[in-house]
């Protein structure tokens, strides 16, 4: 995977660097050492490392602000980080940058119940957040798999999804205003605890946008009240084909359950054997549907989707019957990427978003991509909202086998496409997925996202190499160039 070539100028000057630094950040906030730099040398996507040239860890916004202001004056490139557990290589270091670690912005900075919501620093976890309000009866509705590691400013950058996303929406549907530092190091808001705002849905755009615009600093989420009463009911296919088909048909019968996952057989063995959820051993495919709301519209919709289940040829049924055995279902679901890591010793976890109907083609198609290159894949997934998170198996001590899990995970991806689908649910595009962009967009599509990030970032100082695998700078892009107040030939009439 290429990346922007190391400017040789800028790691010639990395002592005048640093001491402007330590001059923002003071102490130990500032680390130069090789061996604590390989703290940060990649993310969640192990596969990719580079050390950064310097990480800087401020602890206030006025820090974050003159960081930024100062590598812009430098002409610094600059690469923020939250809790590192990206997928895509989103806070993939660069030999010639400066990694801005936000781990020190901990603080749930408000907690407004009157109108549900919650203002933290970007370092929160997601987790953090529902234990903080648990106590009142609240939660924060974007639960992703690493909800107890992933921080919230990460969740932004990503767009972050997870189980119960499909009934309660992204992260963008969850979140109400942002603070964020330009890199010229103007301290911007956007939304806040009101409902809506006029004029462009700048916030919209700053979700999801990956780093490459901002560095987020404080957030306001909604947090919602649990529901009355939430049951979950487990059903086994024989086939992932036939549990395909049932997630197409529940969502077709008006019914838009809380979650509801899918997990195939490599999945739900590697699965029960870690958690011990229970799990049945003898099916291909596993669906955990689960519904919430009063006690008898979910007794009402339990009935109706273990009907649409037989239908479509069901060959297990469960129905939680405590809270400890619903947690005890998703407990599996949610241990299911590290109980992979103990059939192989390394996996490449994808990411990419299908048509429902499309379900039961892919996944066919799937298995016989994992049968012609020999690779083992193992299938969790958000069955509800198309959201594929396959798991391809193999070992980086075997020369090829890393290549070929790429490869595999790139026509994947492709295909996820072919049928009408997107490159990436909730994982990002980062540096994996960022060469088949071309595949999605035009030329002209990808032009226009660009000039977007030219209005914030007219340099490309934040995150370069990541999302566009061609780089255009702004004035290519037919951007004017403003010099001390006055433009390139000032004679030349524009219009």
């Amino acid at each position: 995977m290429k990346m922007p070539v190391p400017d040789s100028v800028v790691i010639a000057r990395r002592r005048e660097i640093v001491e402007a630094l330590r001059a923002i950040v003071p102490g130990e906030g500032v680390i130069v050492d090789e061996n604590e730099l390989r703290a940060y040398e990649c993310d969640g996507l192990t596969a990719y490392r580079q050390l950064p040239m310097v990480a800087v860890l401020p602890s206030t916004v006025e820090q974050v602000s003159q960081v930024l202001k100062t590598c812009k004056a430098m002409g610094v490139k600059v690469v923020p980080r939250g809790a590192g557990t990206s997928l895509s290589g989103g806070a993939l270091p660069l030999a010639d940058g400066v990694l801005l670690g936000m781990g020190k912005f901990k603080r749930i900075l408000d907690i407004d119940y009157a109108n549900r919501c919650v203002t933290v620093q970007p370092g929160v976890t997601n987790l953090g957040i529902s234990n903080a309000v648990a106590h009142e009866g609240f939660y924060y509705a974007p639960d992703p798999s690493s909800q107890i590691a992933c921080t919230i400013g990460g969740n932004i950058a990503e767009n972050s999804g997870g189980v119960h996303c499909l009934k309660y929406g992204l992260t963008t549907n969850n979140v109400l205003g942002l603070e964020m530092v330009l890199m010229d190091g103007t301290v911007i808001r956007l939304g806040g605890k009101h409902l809506d705002a006029g004029g462009y849905d700048l916030m919209g755009i700053v979700t999801g946008s990956e780093g490459l615009l901002g560095v987020v600093t404080e957030v306001t989420v909604r947090i919602l009240k649990k529901p009355a009463t939430a049951r979950a009911v487990l059903l086994g296919f024989p086939s992932s084909e036939q549990g395909g088909d049932c997630v197409a048909a529940i969502i077709a019968a008006g019914i838009i359950p809380g979650g509801m996952e899918m997990m195939d057989r490599p999945a739900i063995h590697a699965a029960e054997a870690f958690v011990h959820a229970g799990y049945p051993l003898d099916v291909e495919a596993l669906l955990i549907v689960e519904l919430d709301g009063p006690a008898a519209e979910v007794d009402h919709l339990i009935d109706r989707v273990e009907a649409i289940a037989r239908d479509k040829g069901a060959c297990y049924a469960r129905v939680s019957k405590s809270e400890e055995e619903r947690l005890a279902f998703w407990a599996g679901r949610k241990a299911a990427f590290p109980a992979v890591g103990r059939i192989s010793p390394d996996y490449y976890c994808m990411d990419g978003t299908i048509p429902r109907k499309a379900l039961p083609l892919v996944l066919q198609r799937m298995q016989e991509m994992s049968d012609r290159c020999g690779l083992r894949v193992a299938n969790v997934f958000h069955a509800g909202d198309g959201n594929l998170h396959p798991l391809i198996l193999y070992d980086a001590n075997k020369p090829g086998e890393l290549e070929a899990a790429e490869a595999f995970g790139n026509d994947i991806l492709r295909l996820c496409v072919e049928v009408g689908g997107v490159l990436t649910g909730e994982h990002g595009v980062g540096v994996e997925k960022r060469d088949l962009m071309t595949d999605q967009f035009d030329e002209a599509d990808l032009q226009q996202q660009q000039r977007l990030k030219c209005a914030f970032d007219p340099d490309g100082l934040l995150n370069p190499g990541k999302v566009f695998p061609t780089l255009h700078r702004c004035a290519e892009l037919g951007r004017l160039h403003v010099h001390q107040g006055e433009l390139r030939f000032p004679d030349i009439p524009r219009f």
